[in-house]
């Protein structure tokens, strides 16, 4: 099975599209969103739009359910945007993806971690930035989950680890190269780049072979789009793939 594996687009339409080329070229089996799918002040309709008409596997992640289950006047500001974008059948599309899945083939796929699509399954938080968790912390994450691989989004950060013989992978983001968020504790997530990330993971019955793809795109289109959004920190993230200077 050659399966590609996307997380974290957050309504960044040229990022998806440019990754979809590319994916396309890669001569994969199938295709696996692991959430987050639209909310930012970017594209949302036209992103869900073709989520839609490409029907992949997804988890849900959690803005997408903080946009179809938060009360409007509690929600985010980018999770305001997308929510004011959408109609009724975007939000019941997202609204009926499950937490989690199970692939077959000894693959398992979520958003965070298993039953917290909010939290970190592969970093921790140190000194306001993420950083690779302890072997032991990943495996008390995952609880009762036993797989040969776990697929997993949330941090937007492209990693893989093994862990007592199961293989761990972030795709990174496709959509937001990094982030600041200022929930206690408050810390960053950066790459340093503007490209757009996922990863084709290939497997056979005697090997996991891991590619991580980093696609150029116009990103000055998305750095526009977020200017005109009223949104300066995104064009930032956009722009470089870093959080703003202290």
């Amino acid at each position: 099975m050659r399966l590609a594996v996307v997380a974290d687009i957050h309504g960044n339409l040229p990022a998806l599209q440019a990754v979809i080329a590319d994916i396309k070229q890669r001569e994969v089996d199938g295709v696996v969103n692991l959430g987050d799918c639209v909310s930012g002040p970017l594209w949302p309709r036209e992103t869900c739009e073709l989520l839609m008409k490409l029907d992949w596997p997804t988890v849900r992640g959690n803005h997408d359910r903080w946009v179809t289950d938060w009360p409007p006047e509690k929600h985010y500001p980018g999770d305001a945007h997308a929510f004011s974008e959408l109609i009724p059948q975007h939000l019941d599309w997202l609204r009926r993806h499950p937490s989690t899945l199970d692939l077959g083939k000894g693959v398992f796929a979520c958003h965070g971690q298993p039953i917290d699509d909010n939290a970190y399954l592969l970093e921790s938080i140190e000194n306001g930035r993420l950083v690779l968790a302890r072997s032991e912390e990943v495996e008390r994450r995952l609880g009762a989950v036993t797989a040969n691989i776990i697929l997993c989004g949330h941090s937007h950060i492209a990693r893989t680890i093994v862990v007592n013989q199961t293989t761990f992978i972030n795709p990174g983001s496709v959509g937001q190269p990094a982030y600041e968020d200022p929930s206690p504790p408050a810390h960053v997530s950066e790459t340093g780049s503007p490209a757009a990330r996922y990863a084709v993971v290939e497997l056979t019955s005697d090997s996991t072979d891991i590619e991580f793809r980093s696609v150029p795109y116009d990103h000055a289109t998305a750095v526009q789009r977020a200017l005109d959004r009223g949104s300066p920190t995104w064009a930032h993230f956009l722009r470089t793939g870093y959080a703003r200077p202290a």
